[in-house]
């Protein structure tokens, strides 16, 4: 796709977004905000559940879910039978976690898992609370000088004690961009299961689980895939998945033949039938839209308007940039002002019309800690925003200073 394709179809995607007319987004590493497209599938679902009834229904939407599937799959470099579909990314992760860690081969006292500096704070909570019951133990992959992940130092940390390493790819709380196929090479040739966060990945950047060696890959449809709340997506390789045994299953995980139950082969072991079909239709939305993108380009654009908020950001009194990372960083822009707390600068801002995130301790422990911070205020670039809106955020900023 050529850049001037980029922008007309970028142009299109702006004039299907009704969220965009009443304000400006910076949020979207919280959440994005969805097409009319993602907005009719969940309707159109709810509607049709209204007239037949939701059971009825369920089978007219089965189509719209096996296409959602393929082109979860596509996206990610993944079989179909690789990606399940979950209610958040933190159910995702726990369902497999919980699989690989509590029912396959139980984690024992002194095992251990690792994980990097920037875990996002729920993954972090869920290996301690397991450690903790366990006499486990979580450790922390040591750091580069720009704050990201270091692989070489990850390798002389793997034994046969080691169950799990995680990786948040791009940290909640910074532009940062962690080397996951570094580690995944690593991690392969030792044997070790690794799972990563795509959380602020998915949707913004390409993503292929071969190339970074995953087991296990989870991310929120909310994100940079702008699908609804209530979503995720779950990929599990294959070669993984005949080694699990899921939590707890229903009659579509396991499904009844003669005289017992027989568990599926496939990521689907960890859904359920009792699901939000209209959700899932409107990921599926959100999904096939991502695949029509180039997202090298898009991710290119975003990056270019990230650094033109950085630089901007750079030039205000009382405004510091806490991005750490070298040149290849995300769209997500951290920044702090003087004498004013990340959430009250959200709050002025959104009374100007203008979504920023604001991050506490709690959501990258690890990392904020580290780092002296206790509250980043974020804006995260999307391939919808444009250089006029960068610089009406910049000017906002600035009045909030004078």
């Amino acid at each position: 796709m050529g850049a001037s394709m980029l922008t007309e179809l970028i142009t299109g995607l702006r004039l299907q977004t009704p969220g965009l007319a009443q304000g400006l987004h910076f949020n979207n590493g919280g959440a994005g905000l969805p097409s009319q497209a993602t907005l009719d599938a969940v309707i159109g679902q709810l509607q049709l559940e209204a007239r037949l009834g939701p059971m009825e229904a369920a089978a007219a939407a089965q189509e719209g879910v096996d296409r959602a599937r393929a082109n979860a799959a596509r996206l990610i470099n993944a079989s179909v039978g690789e990606i399940a579909f979950a209610s958040s990314g933190s159910s995702a992760l726990g369902l497999a976690v919980a699989a690989l860690l509590s029912t396959n081969k139980p984690l024992q006292a002194g095992e251990r898992i690792l994980v990097g500096r920037q875990e996002w704070g729920g993954s972090l909570a869920t290996y301690q609370r397991i450690a903790q019951r366990t006499g486990a133990t979580v450790e922390v992959i040591p750091c580069r000088e720009d704050g990201s992940v270091d692989p070489e130092a990850l390798a002389p940390m793997l034994d046969a004690r080691v169950r799990l390493v995680s990786l948040t790819w791009l940290p909640a709380n910074g532009g940062l961009i962690n080397d996951a196929a570094a580690i995944g090479r690593i991690t392969r040739a030792a044997g070790v299961p690794y799972l990563i966060d795509a959380g602020q990945a998915v949707g913004q950047l390409p993503v292929d689980v071969q190339a970074l060696g995953c087991d296990i890959l989870k991310s929120a449809g909310r994100k940079h895939l702008r699908g609804p709340r209530g979503t995720a997506l779950l990929y599990v390789r294959q070669a993984l998945l005949e080694q699990l045994e899921p939590v707890f299953v229903d009659v579509q995980s396991a499904a009844w033949t003669e005289d017992q139950a027989r568990l599926r082969s496939d990521a689907q072991m960890f859904e359920t039938s009792e699901s939000s079909l209209a959700l899932t239709l409107g990921l599926g939305a959100a999904l096939e839209l991502a695949t029509r993108l180039d997202l090298a380009q898009a991710f290119a654009r975003v990056q270019r308007l990230a650094e033109q908020l950085r630089e901007a950001l750079r030039e205000l009194p009382g405004i510091t940039v806490q991005d750490l990372g070298g040149p290849g960083r995300s769209g997500l822009v951290s920044f702090t002002v003087a004498g004013i707390a990340a959430a009250e600068v959200k709050r002025r801002l959104a009374l100007q019309n203008i979504e920023v995130g604001a991050n506490g301790v709690p959501y990258t422990p690890l990392d904020m800690q580290a780092r002296g911070l206790d509250g980043i205020v974020r804006a995260t670039l999307s391939y919808l925003n444009t250089e006029d809106e960068v610089q009406r955020l910049v000017e906002a900023l600035a009045r909030l200073k004078s």
